[in-house]
């Protein structure tokens, strides 16, 4: 194809993107020692894998080649995930976050198909790359909530423990107190 289409950066924006997500989170899925982050990990990396895959060899029926663009953030992605921290410190590091009920989430997606020229075989390729992204975000977003969840529940059973042993110290003082009241009479 000898015109260049407009979208081809975004082609290989997302094709270089996917490709390191999908070696981050395989990276991170071997390193957890939790079965169930473990396979939401998997699936999102074995789909991010995929993407990068599929939008290479659109580019390639385009007449075009994946050009690497240097990600900067992405050696310290790699050193996040295969370090020792949690898998909830983990998502925290890599920018996750709650959202309150009437908290919109961020949609980077929302601008993807401004580009009227996209032709019919690409723009079903990116519609089905946004759905499962989406979907994606939506299994990493729970599973992110709920390590935290564990983790909070962890903290109110401390909390509880605490004020346990605080309760505990002033009875304990109470009774000295009560002992010594009953000696002095």
């Amino acid at each position: 194809m000898s015109d260049k289409p407009t979208y081809l950066k975004t082609l290989n924006a997302i094709a270089n993107g996917e490709r390191r997500a999908g070696i981050y989170l395989k990276a991170w899925a071997d390193k957890t020692g939790n079965d169930a982050v473990k396979e939401i990990l998997t699936t999102v990396a074995v789909r991010e894998t995929e993407h990068a895959w599929a939008f290479e060899k659109r580019m390639s029926e385009l007449g075009f080649e994946v050009q690497d663009r240097p990600d900067a953030s992405f050696d310290g992605k790699m050193e996040c995930v295969q370090s020792d921290a949690s898998d909830l410190e983990k998502f925290e590091a890599l920018g996750y976050k709650s959202y309150g009920p009437d908290e919109d989430r961020p949609n980077p997606f929302e601008d993807i198909f401004g580009d009227t020229s996209i032709d019919i075989q690409t723009g079903a390729l990116l519609g089905r790359y946004v759905a499962e992204e989406h979907d994606s975000g939506r299994m990493l977003q729970g599973c992110f909530e709920a390590l935290k969840g564990e983790a909070g529940t962890s903290a109110d059973i401390g909390d509880v423990c605490s004020a346990v042993e605080a309760l505990t110290a002033q009875v304990s003082d109470l009774q000295s107190e009560v002992a010594e009241l009953k000696a002095s009479k």
